[in-house]
């Protein structure tokens, strides 16, 4: 896929340019990298190292049983 990039106002040197298209060219590179990874592993989901045990309810003595083991 070809694209023309045409510049509308200025006169930049080369290495502008070059440095203009390198952001450009990078920026495209990480949105359709971004594009192609699908849902991510189960394995990176940080949700699974939360224990699965029971919230204290909210009342005047739930702070006491909050680092309580479940």
């Amino acid at each position: 896929m070809s694209e023309e990039i045409k510049v509308v106002r200025g006169n930049p040197t080369a290495e502008e340019l070059a440095a203009a298209l390198a952001v450009v060219q990078a920026r495209a590179a990480s949105s359709a990298a971004g594009a192609r990874s699908g849902p991510g592993s189960e394995w990176a989901d940080p949700a699974r190292l939360v224990p699965a045990r029971r919230v204290p309810q909210p009342g005047p003595k739930a702070w006491r049983t909050t680092y309580w083991p479940g």
